[in-house]
């Protein structure tokens, strides 16, 4: 009889739930797909009926649930922070531990009464710690025997950084940096400081760093700033935090705004202000110094480990910039990141760890050309052409279906060719917060209107946000110097040289978006203002459908390369249904939807009654 795993994660943010059967992922989702409720920390109830229901079983078949941390460690830590910092906290303090004491300390028997509501069945619940299912998501599904493990976040129970080494079956830890000392948790504070939302605006941050004037005197003031005042980081990757300056610990705010201001000059940015240079520059300096520490910390795992390869998880592990550069140090031989680094990941880790570590069991051999464990992170639900019609039918929406999809690929890949933008949704939906084509919005990145058109009229975000190129695998290093897959656009890498244009003599003196919209190479969608890109590499084994669609758009129109963004506007979350993608189509300025077989043309559609205001609908992100 299979043996199932559910492993969960829940109650802080990015709720979702993952199933194992003999230590293989059948199927793992993010909670806010279901619920439509962006970053979810709910527990994740649908989540976890959707993986049992694709592997066809009940609760009373799981042989174990793990969660993804410890609560009594993690309160042990709330308590020794408090008690460390008194009398300063008391407001965060009669916030947090009431909810403790009548709810988070009694987490088996919080569980128990939401597993229950999915069926009968009493499995035994393990609770493994957070940087544990970290290290597991990070090391089990990697393609490696053997490699070093670097986990980076904000906080777990008490660790905020990790090194360990997995062989076989088996994880180790060397080394552990606890709270409150946190890369993860400075990268936050300068997203609050900067005007973005923590645990969710640092991605905007990142991608603002490069409209930073690299080499000015400003950006060096930050950066000595940071490193002088704030931290004082070692030689190692190990920091200590200047908690004069931080809130974090006790407070309700990241940061002592007063004495940040102080320090740097700069008032905090209001959200959705405009952004000045100033901002701009400290965004780079942050960047420049979160790399800085994440090349030390990944010397040092070399040094303690041995170990040729690294694997990565934890929140920091989707800073792919970083992560470009680690992997051009050549500190490694390569690296490999879980595609759900964050704490979606954890129910995924939370549950290898119990298979391996508490069951004991060694790890299956990789499929026959598979680059690792995870089925490309096409993890999620997937939908029957019967159950898109359906859709058609009840939307009364006119659309045309294709028994041949190398004829869709065709007709597709000319609307792409003509400037338009075209929702795709195909096959499994992702785990993990990139989209990979499966639910995703198209675009061609030879259009040097694109990148403003999918970021005011489809996407209503930021102007300054940059996209992301699909790219053929077998024709990305004619494209971008990257001489590897990247498979879940977790690296950031340069664009080709021969494909580069010269830039004006006065480019860097330009505001932000004279700067932004200056054509910069032959693919000026997806060519960032330092002529980097984030690359997903598209495999034919993972993905056969986007891959197909692809190379026909290479063989009809000579580029091997795609725009794709994550299907959604600003504020919510991926789409997962076709009911999600068809509202998101209709809502927006997207000109066709690709669901499955059929193909779906906006100004064919009937007046739609559900339009609303998403702004309402969506708490901004």
């Amino acid at each position: 009889m299979p043996e199932y795993i559910l492993g969960l994660s829940a109650y802080y943010h990015d709720s979702a739930a993952a199933l194992l059967r003999n230590g293989v992922v059948v199927a793992a989702a993010h909670e806010e797909r279901f619920t439509r409720r962006k970053h979810d920390p709910s527990f994740p109830a649908k989540a976890a009926a959707y993986v049992l229901g694709e592997a066809g079983i009940g609760l009373s078949e799981v042989a174990a649930i793990a969660f993804y941390d410890k609560p009594y460690l993690k309160f042990e830590r709330l308590l020794e922070t408090y008690h460390g910092f008194a009398p300063k906290g008391l407001r965060s303090f009669l916030s947090a531990i009431p909810v403790w004491i009548k709810e988070k300390l009694f987490m088996k028997k919080m569980l128990r009464e939401e597993l229950a509501k999915l069926g009968s069945g009493a499995p035994r619940i393990l609770f493994p710690e957070h940087h544990l299912s970290h290290a597991a998501s990070a090391f089990y599904p990697s393609p490696y025997e053997e490699a070093a493990i670097l986990t980076i976040d904000g906080v777990g129970e008490w660790a905020t950084t990790t090194i360990g080494v997995g062989r076989g079956k088996d994880i180790s830890f060397l080394r552990e940096l606890d709270f409150p000392h946190s890369l993860g948790l400075l990268y936050s504070a300068f997203t609050y400081y900067c005007g973005f939302k923590v645990n969710s605006g640092e991605y905007k941050l990142m991608g603002l760093a490069p409209y930073g004037l690299e080499g000015s005197e400003r950006v060096k003031r930050y950066a000595d700033a940071i490193v002088n005042e704030l931290i004082d980081l070692r030689p190692d990757g190990s920091m200590l935090c200047n908690m004069d300056y931080f809130n974090y610990a006790t407070g309700l705010t990241m940061c002592r705004d007063g004495k940040w201001e102080k320090l740097f000059g700069l008032p905090r940015r209001a959200a959705e202000s405009e952004l000045a240079q100033e901002h701009m520059d400290m965004a780079l300096a942050i960047q420049q110094v979160t790399e800085e520490v994440v090349l030390r910390l990944g010397r040092t795992a070399r040094e303690l480990s041995g170990c040729r390869y690294l694997t990565m998880a934890g929140g920091v592990a989707l800073n792919c910039v970083a992560n470009g550069k680690l992997l051009r140090e050549k500190i490694f031989d390569d690296i490999w990141i879980q595609p759900a680094a964050g704490d979606a990941g954890g129910a995924l880790g939370a549950a290898l760890a119990a298979w391996h570590l508490w069951r004991g069991q060694e790890r299956t051999p990789l499929a026959p050309g598979a680059m690792d464990r995870m089925a490309g992170s096409y993890l999620g639900p997937e939908f029957t052409d019967k159950e898109i019609a359906r859709l058609a039918d009840r939307r009364e929406a006119p659309n045309r279906h294709y028994a041949d999809f190398d004829a869709l690929c065709g007709d597709v890949a000319d609307l792409i060719a003509d400037g338009k933008v075209v929702g795709w949704f195909q096959g499994r939906m992702e785990y993990g917060p990139r989209a990979l084509g499966g639910r995703s919005i198209l675009g061609d990145p030879r259009n040097p209107e694109m990148q403003k058109k999918l970021n005011l009229k489809i996407k209503y975000r930021e102007g300054f946000r940059p996209f992301a190129p699909s790219v053929l695998a077998e024709a990305a290093s004619d494209c971008f110097i990257l001489d590897r897959p990247s498979p879940y656009m977790l690296l950031v890498a340069p664009v080709a040289e021969k494909l580069r244009h010269p830039l004006p003599e006065n480019y860097w003196q330009l505001p932000l978006f004279e700067r932004l919209y200056v054509t910069r190479s032959t693919l000026p969608a997806i060519t960032h203002v330092d002529f980097s890109a984030r690359i997903q590499t598209v495999h034919a084994a993972t993905n056969p459908r986007y891959h197909r669609l692809i190379s026909t758009f290479n063989a009809r129109h000579g580029c091997p390369v795609i725009v794709n963004t994550s299907f959604n506007v600003r504020g919510e979350p991926i789409v997962c249904t076709p009911e999600d993608a068809y509202r998101c189509f209709m809502r927006t300025e997207m000109d066709y939807l690709v669901l499955g077989n059929r193909v779906f043309t906006k100004d064919e559609q009937p007046e739609y009654a559900d339009l609303g205001n998403w702004r309402d609908e969506y708490e901004l992100d």
